[in-house]
């Protein structure tokens, strides 16, 4: 139960936003209950208005991987916004960033960075679509990857959480060019290209999922989707926006060893900050403009404060032994949570890859958006409502990832294993 100011808060703000927020999960629709308003955040840590400490597996949705607050994003951040917050101009910074992503990620030659996930996808599939001269897509059901009109056919996260069952506001002309298939589904993949792969500009996909809880890809999958695209013609692009940078260094595309000819990255490049970004083969970026005739652009792209942001969260990864620590604490939270699921008698599944996790009231294993669907969502709910009383923060959806940073500690984890008995006991109840 949130408190009295976040309440109220929430009332003024549902007469001023829509829904009461600027991104539809946070309404708390899927859970119930009013969403804590959040004054401040300190290391793995977020603090709401009414003084509630909570341990945060959200992390901004994934971007805050070095935790809130931290010294050496806020001196980054500070030193760039003492020489201006913007300039519409190029910055001797953001030629480091992109030639630090270009090394960092095996299939990125060349890379345009703009400033949202969405922005990066969009104009990823505008390049596929401009350099093949098709106008089809493929994409897979609960994998989401922004709101641009071609892919929120089929979308994961809010568009599940929330029960939408189409892209109302879509134009049908637009919503046909766009195929979807199965996530892991490999036949399905070229059944669709057996029947449009001469007009299949591209296949888009998350190669790890994140956006219909985390889904990791099956043996052969990826692999399986670099051939088809090879066979056909068409391009195959990973979104990462999630996944890089936080499921490895170089991505999931180095996890695999599968490299896509277009990459889409967000979250932790920014630092905290609004920054995307979208790169891959040199032959095809210089198709963009000014180099080439397909147009994109963006006023606040490469915005210096969130370059520093970026690159400063960036070497900080490159440190040795980081994504082991990232990735002990996660599969120590998985274990134990799945431990005591086990001994509340409640049916539970869950995964993690680096810092990236997920969780289904499910036996599993789950290996696409329909199998996440079977999952209990009563159960969720009064386990979600149980470890936010307790002062545990996770995503208010089923279909969301979890995020462990470099600032969880043991003691927190132990904190959330601790309030988690109580939790699945109230969900055991439920049947």
């Amino acid at each position: 139960m949130a408190g009295k100011r976040s309440s109220e808060l929430f009332e003024r703000a549902k007469r001023v936003i829509p829904g009461g927020v600027n991104s539809p999960v946070r309404a708390f629709k899927a859970v119930g209950g009013t969403p804590p308003f959040i004054e401040r955040g300190e290391g793995c840590r977020v603090i709401d208005v009414d003084g509630k400490s909570y341990i945060d597996y959200v992390g901004s949705w994934g971007p805050l991987i070095l935790g809130h607050a931290d010294p050496g994003i806020l001196r980054a951040a500070g030193a760039a916004m003492l020489r201006g917050t913007s300039f519409g101009a190029p910055t001797e910074a953001e030629v480091e960033l992109a030639e630090l992503l270009c090394d960092a990620l095996p299939a990125l030659e060349k890379v345009r960075q703009v400033s949202s996930g969405t922005e990066a996808s969009m104009s990823a599939l505008r390049l596929a679509r401009g350099v093949t001269g098709r106008s089809r897509i493929l994409k897979f059901e609960g994998c989401y990857h922004g709101h641009a009109d071609s892919l929120l056919v089929g979308a994961g996260s809010g568009v599940a959480t929330l029960g939408i069952p189409g892209s109302p506001g879509v134009p049908e002309a637009v919503a046909k060019l766009t195929i979807q298939a199965p996530f892991n589904d490999a036949a399905a993949a070229e059944t669709a290209f057996e029947r449009w792969g001469d007009e299949i500009a591209g296949v888009i996909v998350e190669p790890v999922a994140g956006n219909m809880g985390c889904i990791l890809p099956l043996p052969g999958f990826l692999e399986k989707l670099r051939g088809l695209c090879d066979r056909y013609g068409a391009l195959l692009i990973f979104d990462e926006v999630m996944t890089g940078f936080r499921v490895a260094w170089g991505g999931a595309q180095r996890l695999y060893d599968v490299a896509p000819d277009l990459t889409c990255l967000g979250k932790v490049i920014g630092g905290g900050f609004p920054a995307a970004a979208y790169g891959g083969r040199a032959e095809l970026m210089d198709q963009m403009a000014p180099e080439g005739p397909i147009y994109q652009a963006g006023t606040l792209s490469g915005n210096p404060v969130a370059v520093a942001a970026g690159l400063e969260t960036l070497r900080r990864l490159e440190e040795p032994g980081v994504y082991d620590a990232l990735a002990s604490k996660a599969q120590r939270l998985t274990q134990g949570l799945a431990e005591r699921a086990r001994k509340a008698g409640v049916d539970f599944s869950t995964v993690f890859v680096g810092g990236m996790f997920g969780f289904f009231f499910q036996p599993g294993p789950v290996h696409c958006f329909e199998a996440a669907k079977q999952a209990s969502q009563p159960r969720f709910r009064e386990f979600f409502a149980a470890m936010l009383a307790a002062g545990v923060y996770l995503a208010p959806s089923a279909f969301e990832a979890g995020f462990v940073s470099l600032a969880h500690g043991e003691d927190e984890i132990d904190a959330t294993l601790a309030a988690s008995e109580a939790a699945f006991a109230r969900a055991a109840e439920v049947g």
